[in-house]
Formats: C-alpha cells, structure tokens, sequence
C-alpha cells in the first residue's frame, strides 16, 4: 500500500494544532492544579503573590486546621448517602420515565412532554416551594436531600433521545411477538443495551447530588444532616469571623494573630475547594469513557 506523502503544508498545520491544543489543556488545567499548590503553600507565599508555578515552602497547615473538626467527617458520610442513594432514586425514575416516553405510541405522549417541558421553565418560586416542603414534612430531615431534586426532565429527554436513535422498534416488535411483556423488554433487552446512557446519567445526577448546596442551605438547618458544602462554607465563614473579632482588638499579639489567621483563610480556602473536589476527579476518569460515547449518542436525535 502506498505511503501517502506529506507536505510542509500539513506538517506546519499539525504543529499548529498541537500547539492550540496544548495551549488549550494548560488554560483548563492550571486552574486546578494552582488550587491544589496553593493548598499546600505558605500562606504568606499565597497572599503576597509568589506562588506560581510551584509550592512555596510547603506545608499542610490548612489540611490540619480543617480536618480537626470532626464536622469535616460527619458532613463527608453525609455528602456519600446523599450521593449514592440520590443517584440511585434519581436513575430509578428517570430511565423507566425515558422509556416510556420513548415509545411512539404511547397514549398522550405528547401531553406528557409538553407538561415535562413546561416545568423546566416555569416553576412557582422559592417561598411556595418551600411551604410546600414544610406542609409535607420534608424540612429538616435525614432523607430530605436524597428526595428533593430526584429528577431533572432535560435528563429524561437525553435518555429519551438515547432510548429512540440507539434501540430499534424492530427489536421490541420481536420481543412483542414472543409474548414479552412491556417490563420483559425493558429488563431483558433496555437496560442490558443501556449502560452508556445510565453511566452518563449516573455522572451527572452524582456530581449534582455531590455538589449539592443551595437546597442543604433552605431545607436542612440541623447540623447532623448538613451535607460537607455546608460544613465546608461554615469552616470558612468561622475563620474569616476569628480574623474580625481579632482585628478589633487594639492588644500587637492579638493584632498578630489576627494577620496570620488572616492568611490562613486564604489557604484554607484553596484546601476547601481541592477536599470537596478530590472525589469527582478521582471517580471521572472510569466513567468517561461512558460518558462521552453516551453523550454522542443521546444527542443525535430529539
């Protein structure tokens, strides 16, 4: 077989390429990878600047300083049940939701999309919504983050979309004809051919449910149910409270220790934030490949 011959044309245009790429990767990057040298620098070093490219004189002070409280633990348990089973009552109703609504003859199909589209836009605002939560008993309780938000529509209309380019009629008419059941099919030959799609959704509604702060924040004031977003910000806020109580003090020592609490708050920040990613980014990469060949094939068609 002839070896196809390259020019200078082409070699430049690679170079070119590889070039915007790696520019690319380094401004994605480094973000990241400056939180996670920020977290363990001087924090003198961080607030005056120096820290570039490496740590500066390295320590794990700000690691120490956050998981001596023992909330750090409670709020990690906390953040792993509300993830797993969440993710687990999430994928429970949104892939039968997409099958069904998946099939072309299902009665009042259209009706039933146009209702799901329409709570993705309109909804009745945060005060009735919370009175609502309250009326049902939801406030404050252990199982309240696992059930509220257990379903998003734009994932039943991705899976939908999976469920109708990748999986033919002719299959299930098939099935239909051997006397399978609609709960047959979708056991025996949806879900087995659904492992792209359920992976992808996993990832999504885990990062959701891992992320979780704004409803922790209105609908969860005990401490023992708080989720590690919560504990994580009321660390920070205790420590930026310690430097203003302390800077009001006229006594040098007290003034000084105001000035290294400061700069402590700074690290602690960065620290914050590599503890509360750590676990996504350590749990992406075996799911990515799902993930991508998923998300391909659920948007090929609506």
């Amino acid at each position: 077989m002839n070896k196809i011959k390259r020019t200078r044309a082409d070699a430049a245009f690679d170079a070119v390429n590889i070039a915007l790429l790696a520019i690319l990767t380094l401004i994605l990057f480094y973000p990241l990878y400056f939180v996670l040298i920020a977290s363990v620098s001087d924090p003198y070093a961080i607030a005056q600047g120096s820290v570039k490219l490496f740590p500066v004189r390295p320590t794990l002070e700000a690691y120490q300083n956050i998981m001596k409280d023992a909330r750090i633990w409670l709020g990690y348990r906390n953040t792993i049940v509300y993830t797993v089973l969440g993710t687990l009552l999430s994928l429970a109703l949104t892939i039968p939701s997409a099958y069904v609504l998946s099939k072309k003859d299902l009665p009042g199909r259209a009706i039933l999309m146009t209702f799901c589209l329409i709570t993705m836009y309109f909804g009745g605002g945060l005060i009735p919504t919370y009175l609502i939560v309250k009326k049902v008993g939801l406030l404050n309780r252990a199982y309240t983050l696992i059930v509220l938000g257990s379903v998003s529509v734009y994932n039943i209309i991705v899976t939908r979309s999976f469920f109708q380019s990748t999986l033919p009629d002719s299959l299930f008419e098939s099935a239909r004809i051997d006397g399978a059941s609609e709960m047959r099919m979708f056991f025996s030959i949806a879900l087995p051919l659904s492992g792209s799609i359920i992976a992808v959704m996993a990832l999504y509604y885990g990062v959701g449910r891992w992320n979780e702060f704004f409803n922790a924040l209105i609908y969860v004031s005990n401490v023992d149910y708080q989720p590690l977003q919560l504990v994580l910000r009321s660390l920070l806020l205790q420590s930026q409270q310690a430097v203003m109580d302390a800077a009001l003090t006229d006594d040098p020592e007290m003034l000084a220790d105001a000035a290294r609490l400061a700069y402590m708050a700074e690290a602690m920040k960065y620290a914050i934030i590599f503890i509360a990613a750590a676990p996504l980014l350590i749990a992406y990469p075996f799911v990515q490949k799902h993930f991508v060949r998923g998300v391909m094939i659920g948007a090929l068609k609506g």
